[in-house]
């Protein structure tokens, strides 16, 4: 692998695609492909939950699940967003936006629901529950071209979680620094 290709692979994002409808499915795998997304579809809520490892127990147990932390015969998964339908039969994708959120592991990983039906209760309901998006179907490119801030957004809160007070330790060192002292001029004419 060159490193052009390992650079490529690593700044690619992962979009998990939940959707019941196999054209709709086809259509945004399709769209997030074509947008140089890593894309994995399922055709339900429950599946999508059992893709990351969230089938009730592991939170229960209070282990990460497989997704996060997968056994070390197993490829690492991550998932760094989720666009799923609205409307499926069993789990709708409200539900699974609520499922996602109660998560401790999954909390951060931006929600975009989709549907073709335009409902302004739907649609709010899903923003205040913390979606990122809500995309009237058919999804269209210019749809997933909005995608990328959200998934810089959740990459930037990951790294600042990975190095919590780095930041702030920086800045206090240079604050209490004894050289952070200079020479100043007042009007040009006297060093202070």
């Amino acid at each position: 692998m060159t490193v052009d290709m390992a650079m490529a692979t690593e700044t690619q994002f992962h979009v998990l695609a939940v959707d019941d409808c196999l054209i709709d499915r086809k259509l945004i795998e399709r769209l997030l492909k074509t947008s140089s997304y890593q894309v994995t579809a399922v055709d339900s809520g429950s599946k999508a939950l059992e893709f990351l490892g969230l089938n009730g127990e592991n939170e229960l147990r209070d282990s990460k699940p497989a997704s996060v932390s997968p056994d070390p015969y197993h490829q690492h998964i991550e998932i760094n967003m989720i666009i799923t339908d609205y409307c499926m039969p069993g789990m709708t994708g409200y539900d699974l936006l609520k499922k996602i959120k109660e998560s401790k592991y999954f909390k951060d990983i931006p929600v975009v629901i989709m549907s073709s039906e335009n409902v302004p209760s739907r649609i709010n309901r899903c923003l205040k529950e913390g979606a990122e998006e809500f995309f009237l179907k058919p999804v269209q490119l210019s749809d997933v071209n909005k995608l990328r801030p959200h998934l810089m957004k959740g990459r930037c809160k990951e790294e600042e979680e990975d190095q919590p007070n780095n930041k702030r330790k920086g800045m206090e060192e240079i604050v209490n620094s004894p050289d952070r002292t200079r020479t100043r001029y007042n009007d040009g004419l006297e060093v202070v």
